[in-house]
């Protein structure tokens, strides 16, 4: 059974990825954050993957399984002032 997933990029990652949105089909079985991070940092020339936010249905700092219809959306690193 497989799943359907919304990535949206943003900031620098969108210019890295070339890309503010994809639609990943998925395994359900091995659907999960850490798995969409690899499949990305694989994919594209991410830079700085240790300072990236990762959201799932706005949601910050979520882990674990995804579900049909999820939205994962990777953050830039925040600054402030």
């Amino acid at each position: 059974m497989s799943i359907t997933v919304k990535l949206k990029y943003f900031g620098v990652i969108a210019e890295e990825t070339g890309k503010a949105e994809e639609t990943l089909e998925l395994e359900s079985n091995s659907a999960d954050v850490n798995s969409i991070k690899a499949h990305c940092y694989e994919t594209y020339s991410i830079s700085d993957r240790e300072s990236i936010q990762v959201a799932v249905n706005h949601q910050m700092g979520k882990a674990g399984a995804l579900k049909d219809g999820d939205e994962v959306a990777f953050l830039p690193p925040f600054s402030g002032g």
